[in-house]
C-alpha cells in the first residue's frame, strides 16, 4: 500500500471588520474576539493528531489562527506566500448587494467576465499555486498529517480543482465556513479523498466580505 498523508487546509477565523468592506490582502484586518474563540477550538480539534507540519499564509489574520495550534502541538509556523487571500480589484470597498460598490456603474466593466473572474487573480492561477503549496507540505509530512492556514476562495477554488470541478461558481455556495477544515487524503501522490468538518461550529460563509 502507499504511504497515506492528511493535508488539512484550515480557513482562519471571524475577522473583525465593522466596516464591512472586502478586506482581501489588506494589512490590519486582524481576528475577532470570536475569531479568536474560533481558533482557540481549532487548536482543541488538532491536539492529539498525528501534525508534523504547520504552514500559514503570510496574512495577519491567518497567523493568529495558526498560533493556538502551534502551541498546542508544539510546532512552528511557516509562511507560504502561496497560501495568500486571492487578489480582488474591490479591495477595500463594501460590496454588499444593494449598498456597495455594485450599485456604481463604473465598477460594472470588472464584472465582465465571471469564469476567470475579470475582477481578480485568475482561478487557474489560484489553483495552481494552492495546489503547488499543498504538494510541498504533503511531501515535508509523508505519513503523517500537516495544517495548512489560509482563505475561503483559494481553499474553495482548490477544492473545486481536486474534484474535477469548474471554477465558475456561486459564493454563497461554498462549503468553507469560518475556521473550517477540509483535508485531503494521499495515497503516495494521488488525493484518495477530500473530507470537511467545522470545529467552531457551522458559519455563514458570506458573512466576512474578503476572508
Amino acid at each position: 500500500m502507499s504511504e497515506q498523508t492528511v493535508v488539512h487546509l484550515l480557513r482562519h477565523g471571524e475577522v473583525f471588520n465593522p466596516g464591512k468592506v472586502l478586506y482581501g490582502r489588506l494589512p490590519g484586518f486582524r481576528l475577532s474576539d470570536g475569531g479568536l474563540a474560533m481558533a482557540d477550538e481549532a487548536a482543541a480539534w488538532f491536539a492529539g493528531r498525528d501534525v508534523t507540519r504547520l504552514v500559514s499564509s503570510p496574512l495577519e489574520r491567518a497567523q493568529q489562527t495558526a498560533a493556538p495550534i502551534a502551541a498546542v502541538l508544539d510546532l512552528p509556523v511557516s509562511i507560504d506566500d502561496r497560501l495568500i487571500e486571492a487578489g480582488n480589484a474591490f479591495e477595500g470597498l463594501r460590496v454588499g448587494v444593494g449598498d456597495g460598490v455594485l450599485r456604481a456603474p463604473q465598477h460594472w466593466w470588472k464584472l465582465r467576465n465571471p469564469f476567470r473572474p475579470s475582477w481578480g487573480e485568475p482561478y487557474v492561477e489560484i489553483a495552481a499555486r494552492m495546489l503547488a503549496a499543498v504538494e510541498a507540505a504533503r511531501d515535508a509530512a509523508r505519513g503523517h498529517e500537516a495544517v495548512l492556514v489560509s482563505h475561503q476562495l483559494p481553499i474553495w477554488t482548490l477544492r473545486l480543482h481536486v474534484e474535477g470541478r469548474r471554477y465558475a461558481h456561486d459564493p454563497r455556495r461554498r462549503q468553507c465556513g469560518l475556521a473550517s477544515v477540509t483535508s485531503l487524503t494521499y495515497d503516495g501522490d494521488r488525493v484518495a479523498g477530500v473530507g470537511y468538518a467545522e470545529p467552531a461550529g457551522a458559519t455563514d460563509p458570506d458573512a466576512v466580505p474578503g476572508a
